[in-house]
């Protein structure tokens, strides 16, 4: 059988950990909230009214094509590509072609700094294979302009951060649905997870300076991570109604089918 992502892939590792997935949600709802097309999600509903929903939808599609074979990740692929185009129909309007780019490279450069923050440096290698299966899902999509190399993606990684991002009335009103449907003490913990695996120039815009008091206690939970009693604490942590929903984040879905 042929997979999308190969069974020994760094990608499926990073996507197997619910911490390390919801240390990507935490970088890419900071930078969705600065994106200048982050109007789009607004045009919506989806992402303001429940950004909680939002999130495992995005999830369930990344994990589809993460550990589903090949032909199942092309449709899940074919799925958000038509998901888009009747958004586009409805407004009358394309959406930019650099604001997919942006969301791809959101998934490359948090897969990558939320691996690196709770688990262990990555090699080059590696680094050029989540951008090998992102780059895939962006061809896949019909989305141009995409860089032909993790190098030359990690130049194009810093254009946008310089000249895609602002802080807006969006961001204010995003950071009150998340505060709102987190909690205080979630809230915290996102933005604590914000600082880890956020670039210098989200967090200046956000206003995240200083250091995160989560860094650390990280080697801690490197060494605990996989015991009863820091599983206990993460369920603990999660808001009841999607407990279940992130507790089932960690190994690979397919695996579970057939245990």
């Amino acid at each position: 059988m042929e997979y999308f992502v190969s069974r020994g892939s760094v990608v499926r590792s990073i996507w197997s950990k619910a911490d390390v997935v919801l240390f990507i949600f935490a970088g890419s709802a900071a930078e969705f909230a600065l994106n200048k097309a982050v109007d789009w999600l607004y045009f919506t509903g989806r992402l303001p009214a429940d950004p909680l929903a939002r999130l495992f939808s995005t999830v369930e599609y990344a994990r589809q094509i993460v550990f589903a074979e090949r032909a199942g990740a092309e449709r899940a692929i074919d799925t958000i590509a038509a998901i888009h185009g009747a958004v586009e129909a409805k407004r009358g309007m394309a959406i930019p072609d650099w604001a997919y780019r942006d969301v791809l490279y959101m998934l490359i450069s948090y897969s990558i700094q939320a691996f690196e923050a709770l688990e262990r440096p990555m090699t080059e290698a590696e680094k050029a294979e989540v951008f090998d299966v992102f780059s895939r899902v962006g061809h896949r999509m019909g989305i141009r302009g995409l860089p032909g190399s993790f190098a030359e993606w990690e130049l194009a990684r810093e254009q946008h951060l310089s000249q895609h991002l602002a802080h807006s009335a969006f961001t204010t009103d995003l950071y009150k649905q998340y505060r709102l449907h987190l909690g205080p003490v979630r809230y915290r913990l996102l933005l604590e997870a914000q600082r880890l695996v956020a670039p210098l120039t989200v967090r200046q815009l956000l206003g995240l300076s200083g250091r995160s008091w989560l860094r650390p206690i990280l080697p801690v939970y490197r060494r605990l991570q996989h015991l009863a009693f820091s599983r206990w604490v993460r369920a603990s942590l999660l808001p009841t109604a999607y407990k279940a929903q992130i507790l089932a984040l960690d190994g690979d879905p397919a695996m579970r089918l057939v245990a």
